[in-house]
C-alpha cells in the first residue's frame, strides 16, 4: 500500500461541510479519485456541527414547546409542559452525530479518501496535510477544491467571553436559559437565536444598525416579521448604532444610538450575530496566482481561481453564503474539472431560508432590486390570514408576495413570512428555474386546503384577481 507521502489524487478538496463534501461525492460519481482533508475530527463543516443542522434543533425544540403550551386553544391539554435543556441538547448532539456518521457512511461507500489534518496548497499539484499529533506530509492531485467555509466575525472593541457576551456557537451549548437576552445583529443568525430563547423563556431584545431586520430581504418581510416579533414580546431597535459594550458582575450594558437618541440596554447576556468571514488565511495562497478582494477568493463562473487547476467555492468565495449554494458551486468545480464544461450556478434563483417562528424564505428578485434593473415590476400578495389551512394550523401571521414583470408576466422573485415558509419556496424556486409566468402559476391546480394556495392567490393577485380577498 502507498504511503501518504507517495499518494496521489485526481481531486483533492480542502474542506468538508456542505461545499466540499457533496463536491467530493459527485466526483467520485464521475469516476474521479478523490481525498478529502478536514481538520475537524468529523466531516461536515460548520453548517452541521455549528450552523444550519444544531440550530435548526433548537428551533424544532422551540416549536414543539410553544405547541404544548398553546395547544390547549384547540381544545388538547398538555399537563405540566416543560423545558428539560439537558435533554435538548442531547436531541442536538443526536441529530448532528447521525448526519456526521452519514456523510462517513457516504465517503466509505464512494471510495473517498478522508485525510485528517489541516490542508492547504504546496506548489503547483501539490497539497500538504497536517494532522495533529502526527508528521505532515504532502499529496499529490491533478485539481484542488478550497472549500474551507468561514469563521465568526468579532465586533471590534467587543471581546467574547462565553459567558456574558457570547457568539452562535456558545449558544448552542448554553447549560441555562438566561433571563434576559441582548441580540446585536439581525439577519438570520440573530434572528432565529432571538426565536429560540424567546421560546425557550429569556427576555429577548434585537439591536439591528440598518432599518429593519433581515435587511438582505424583500422590505415588506422585514417590517412583517417585526411585527410578529413584537406581537411575540420581542424587542426590536431596527436603525441602532452600538457605540460602547460595558459587561459588568450581572450583565451588560449596551450604549447606543438610534435616529440621534442616546439609548441604553441591559441584559444578562450578549449574543453577538454580526455576520461571518471567510477562512482564507494560512491555506499556502501567497505563493500561487490566487487572488484575494477583502478575504474573499475571487474566482470565475466555473469556480476557477487564478491559479491554473485551483477552484475555490462556498463561504470563502464574495457569493451567497449558505449551505446549498456551497454544494452547487462544488458541483459546478468538480464538473468543469472532470468534463470541461459545467452549468454555472445562477444566482438570481438562489433560495434563502430564516427559520425563526415565523419563518421567512425567499426566492429571486426584491421588488426593490427588480425596479433597480429596469423591469416595469408588478406585484401580488395573499395574506394566510385568508387561507383556510393557516386557521386550521392556528397561524395567520404572513403573507406570500410574488414580483413579476408587468409585459409578459414571468415571475421576478417570491417572498414569504408565515407557516412552512421554508417549504412552500421550493414551488417558487421551481417556478423560476422554469422562468414560470404568474398565468402558469395559477393555472396549476393548488390542493385545497393547503398553505400552496397562497402562491397561487399571490399569482392571481398581480392580475387583481385574487378570490379570498
Amino acid at each position: 500500500m502507498a504511503t501518504p507521502e507517495t499518494r496521489s489524487f485526481d481531486l483533492t478538496i480542502i474542506g468538508s461541510g456542505p461545499g466540499g463534501y457533496v463536491a467530493a461525492i459527485r466526483a467520485a460519481q464521475l469516476g474521479l479519485k478523490t481525498a478529502v482533508v478536514e481538520v475537524a475530527p468529523q466531516p461536515g463543516g460548520t453548517c452541521l456541527h455549528w450552523g444550519c443542522i444544531p440550530t435548526k434543533a433548537l428551533l424544532h425544540a422551540a416549536e414543539v414547546y410553544d405547541t404544548a403550551r398553546q395547544a390547549q386553544r384547540i381544545g388538547v391539554r398538555c399537563e405540566r409542559v416543560a423545558l428539560d435543556l439537558d435533554e435538548v441538547h442531547r436531541y442536538k448532539d443526536r441529530t448532528v452525530q447521525a448526519n456526521a456518521k452519514g456523510i462517513e457512511f457516504l465517503f466509505r461507500k464512494h471510495g473517498i479518501a478522508l485525510l485528517r489534518g489541516r490542508g492547504k496548497l504546496a506548489g503547483a499539484g501539490r497539497v500538504a496535510v497536517d494532522p495533529e499529533g502526527e508528521a505532515p506530509y504532502t499529496v499529490a492531485t491533478r485539481h484542488t477544491i478550497l472549500a474551507t467555509g468561514s469563521a465568526i466575525a468579532e465586533l471590534p472593541g467587543v471581546s467574547f467571553d462565553g459567558e456574558r457576551v457570547i457568539h452562535s456557537d456558545h449558544a448552542l451549548q448554553l447549560k441555562r436559559i438566561p433571563a434576559s437576552l441582548l441580540v446585536l445583529g439581525a439577519g438570520a443568525v440573530g434572528v432565529e437565536f432571538a426565536s429560540i430563547f424567546a421560546s425557550f423563556g429569556s427576555k429577548v431584545t434585537i439591536v439591528e444598525l440598518l432599518p429593519r431586520l433581515l435587511p438582505l430581504e424583500d422590505e415588506a418581510l422585514g417590517t412583517e416579521l417585526e411585527k410578529a416579533f413584537r406581537k411575540r414580546g420581542i424587542a426590536c431597535y431596527t436603525g441602532t448604532r452600538v457605540e460602547q459594550v460595558d459587561v459588568h458582575e450581572t450583565g451588560v450594558r449596551v450604549t447606543a444610538q438610534r435616529q440621534g437618541t442616546p439609548l441604553t440596554l441591559e441584559a444578562e447576556v450578549l449574543l453577538v450575530a454580526v455576520g461571518r468571514r471567510p477562512r482564507t488565511a494560512d491555506l499556502g495562497l501567497e505563493a500561487t496566482a490566487v487572488k484575494l478582494e477583502r478575504g474573499y477568493v475571487e474566482v470565475d463562473a466555473m469556480m476557477r481561481t487564478a491559479e491554473p487547476g485551483v477552484y475555490a467555492i462556498g463561504d470563502i468565495v464574495p457569493t451567497p453564503a449558505l449551505a446549498h449554494v456551497a454544494s452547487h458551486e462544488g458541483v459546478v468545480a468538480v464538473e468543469h474539472a472532470a468534463t470541461g464544461r459545467a452549468r454555472a450556478v445562477d444566482y438570481d434563483k438562489i433560495p434563502s431560508c430564516t427559520y425563526c417562528n415565523p419563518e421567512v424564505a425567499s426566492v429571486g428578485l426584491t421588488e426593490a432590486r427588480a425596479r433597480e434593473r429596469g423591469y416595469e415590476v408588478r406585484t401580488g400578495s395573499f395574506p394566510f390570514s385568508a387561507s383556510g389551512k393557516a386557521r386550521i394550523l392556528d397561524d395567520m401571521r404572513g403573507f406570500v408576495k410574488i414580483v413579476a414583470e408587468a409585459r409578459y408576466h414571468e415571475i421576478l422573485g417570491v417572498h414569504i413570512v408565515g407557516p412552512h415558509a421554508t417549504e412552500l419556496i421550493a414551488e417558487a424556486t421551481a417556478a423560476l428555474e422554469l422562468e414560470a409566468t404568474t398565468e402558469a402559476l395559477f393555472h396549476a391546480v393548488h390542493a385545497h386546503p393547503t398553505l400552496a394556495e397562497a402562491m397561487a392567490e399571490a399569482a392571481l393577485g398581480v392580475h387583481g384577481r385574487s378570490i379570498h380577498v
